[in-house]
């Protein structure tokens, strides 16, 4: 036989779940979704930094090219300034050895005479010879008194006997005031 139960069955409830679950699942969820943000954010930073790097690196990059020109510019310029003093130098050197001539010929005394002369820079050194050896001392005087001259100084002074007559044959050094 069958058996039917007429009676009304009871629903058994569902159990409602431990609010530490529901509150470590939300919290979990929570702290993804912060962390997710997290890595996007620094990941947007890191990408940012790395263009602004690689566009500093190009302009170091551009500007090591301008420093390098302006480099050559400055060693081109100086060379230039260098030559042009040179040019320059030789321009108001070049009527140097006509005055030293005529200021040596000027001061040259009755009774001497030039044998040698040379002109090295600014240092000259001369040959000469007289009938005194006074007249040789009067030249040497004449040229340390002369406001183009300095540091006048008779090397020798030696006499010797030419076709019977005696005479004095001196060397002598002097520089020229630039």
């Amino acid at each position: 036989m069958i058996k039917v139960n007429l009676l009304p069955v009871k629903k058994k409830k569902a159990k409602p779940l431990p609010s530490f679950i529901i509150a470590t699942v939300g919290v979990t969820l929570a702290v993804c979704v912060l962390l997710a943000y997290l890595v996007y954010y620094f990941n947007a930073r890191l990408k940012e930094k790395q263009n602004l790097a690689a566009e500093n690196e190009k302009t170091l990059a551009r500007l090591k090219e301008q420093i390098k020109a302006v480099d050559d510019y400055e060693k081109r310029n100086a060379t230039y300034k260098q030559r042009k003093e040179i040019i320059e130098q030789l321009g108001r050197n070049k009527t140097l050895p006509v005055k030293v001539i005529d200021q040596v010929s000027a001061l040259l005394p009755p009774g001497v005479w030039l044998t040698s002369m040379g002109l090295n820079g600014l240092d000259v050194s001369m040959g000469c010879m007289a009938f005194t050896n006074t007249d040789a001392v009067n030249y040497v005087n004449n040229l340390k008194n002369s406001s183009l001259f300095s540091d006048v100084f008779l090397q020798e002074s030696v006499q010797h006997q030419v076709s019977g007559f005696s005479v004095y044959s001196f060397k002598l050094t002097f520089k020229v005031k630039g």
